[in-house]
């Protein structure tokens, strides 16, 4: 019955196309709209919620939700994080598959990057070349290539593909990863490998060479494997 209602509200959104935000019927115009209890619309309108299809204001009334995939990387995160602790190698499951959507995406851009977009990864790769070479006050040890340049890069790698959807699947993936990564492992690695890695990639695409592309993105996410397969060091 819960299950019903549920897709009758959605139902009723996607009838009447009703946009992020739009306002939904009360409480008791879905009563009698659906023929259930007051409990019965409450309990479906909160797991709706849940889902960021529905956002409850209370005293206010009940609207369509952003249908973000926040409700995404919190399934994502956890499981992994369970995985984890279950001895389960969750964080590779996690990485192969955002590597499968990345290696299949990479073929596309080869040479339909536009000018605009090439000149700011020009400028991120930048970035982390300088990012990678300030100290991080351990002589003779190079810095670090923030996660917001890293994270900008591929968003920006993939924007030309004009597709929202994927967008927002990406992210999704990225968040999950690397929310993961942060709690669970310190992962050693040498930034100066990850800024000759995503030059490669940018020359690659720029180049319009479909073969090179897919081999420096396989590259790059080849060494993040063998990064997380190492043993971490827990120091004294």
């Amino acid at each position: 019955m819960a299950r019903d209602i549920q897709e009758r509200i959605k139902k009723l959104i996607i009838d009447q196309r009703l946009p992020s935000g739009a306002s939904l019927p009360t409480e008791p115009e879905l009563m009698e709209r659906l023929g259930v209890s007051r409990n019965s619309v409450r309990e479906a309108l909160k797991a709706l919620q849940a889902m960021g299809i529905v956002e409850i204001r209370h005293g206010f009334g009940t609207y369509v939700g952003p249908m973000s995939m926040a409700p995404m990387i919190e399934g994502l995160t956890f499981r992994t994080v369970a995985g984890h602790y279950r001895g389960e190698d969750s964080l590779l499951q996690l990485l192969e598959l955002r590597e499968a959507v990345e290696t299949g995406l990479i073929a596309r851009l080869a040479g339909r990057i536009p000018a605009a977009d090439l000149a700011e990864l020009d400028a991120l790769v930048d970035q982390m070349d300088t990012e990678a070479a300030a100290n991080d006050g351990r002589i003779g040890q190079p810095g670090a290539v923030h996660t917001e340049t890293d994270r900008a890069f591929h968003a920006t790698l993939y924007r030309c593909l004009r597709n929202p959807l994927l967008g927002e699947v990406l992210e999704a993936f990225w968040d999950a990863f690397h929310k993961v990564r942060t709690d669970l492992v310190d992962v050693p690695h040498d930034p100066r490998v990850t800024c000759r890695q995503h030059r490669e990639i940018l020359d690659a695409v720029r180049s319009g060479d479909v073969l090179r592309a897919e081999r420096a993105i396989r590259e790059h996410f080849g060494n993040i494997r063998t990064r997380l397969s190492a043993p971490v060091s827990t120091g004294n």
